[in-house]
């Protein structure tokens, strides 16, 4: 008997877990996302590690940026984790641990830790996990593992990655030290970086024809209140 979670029990999970409306143009972002968790989280030889989660909670802070009401967020995060059944507070702390790993240390250092190049005693467990990684052929590389990677870049030096040189050279010394393909790791931040932007131009197209309506019914109003009263008729 097959008892492997299908993507319909995954999206049931969450929607028990979260029983508020989400708002529409966030929906179909905390969907795909969901799905894209569950694809991973059913393969046999998948894996937990820190960078993962470090992109999960990058990606789901990038796209949910500017949610309202901002209460329902931490819910909807918790019931998205829960939903893949993950703990949401292990993601937490991995993510925080890695970021203030990142921001202790150089680009170059960092660079050359991740690519196993020179390794840092620092943290022993992430070290473990650098070289469960690259010596494991059946490593399950994904989208938002590249995302993990990009964000310790980014909190390392923020400079870095917006020279798209020196980034794309970083991410091909990290991509060779760890096994992984530095092709699909550049296709894969180039897609995230394009639809970071087209969120942000639909939320700003949103909320301009949020405006443009309010001030319309306000328009309404106005002339509503200041017409003028018909003429008495002549004695």
């Amino acid at each position: 008997m097959n008892n492997l979670r299908t993507v319909s029990d995954t999206k049931r999970t969450f929607y028990n877990l979260h029983t508020r409306p989400i708002n529409t143009i966030y929906r179909r972002v905390v969907e795909e996302l969901m799905v894209e968790m569950h694809l991973l989280s059913v393969k046999v030889d998948c894996s937990y590690d820190p960078i993962y989660a470090l992109g999960v909670i990058t990606a789901f802070d990038r796209f949910m940026e500017g949610y309202q009401p901002e209460r329902d967020k931490e819910s909807i995060f918790n019931a998205l984790l829960r939903s893949v059944e993950e703990d949401p507070q292990r993601y937490k702390h991995d993510a925080q641990r890695l970021q203030a790993l990142a921001t202790s240390i150089s680009a170059s250092e960092l660079t050359a830790w991740l690519s196993q190049q020179t390794p840092l005693n620092r943290d022993a467990d992430f070290q473990g996990s650098l070289q469960a990684i690259a010596n494991n052929p059946k490593f399950k590389y994904s989208r938002l593992f590249a995302i993990g990677l990009f964000s310790l870049l980014e909190y390392s030096e923020p400079e870095l990655v917006k020279d798209e040189k020196k980034r794309n050279e970083a991410l091909k010394t990290i991509a060779n030290g760890l096994k992984i393909s530095d092709d699909k790791l550049n296709k894969d931040l180039e897609i995230y970086y394009s639809n970071i932007e087209k969120m942000s131009q639909a939320l700003t197209a949103m909320s301009d024809m949020v405006l443009a309506d309010r001030k319309k019914r306000e328009q309404r109003a106005q002339q509503s209140n200041t017409k003028v009263a018909p003429p008495k008729a002549n004695e």
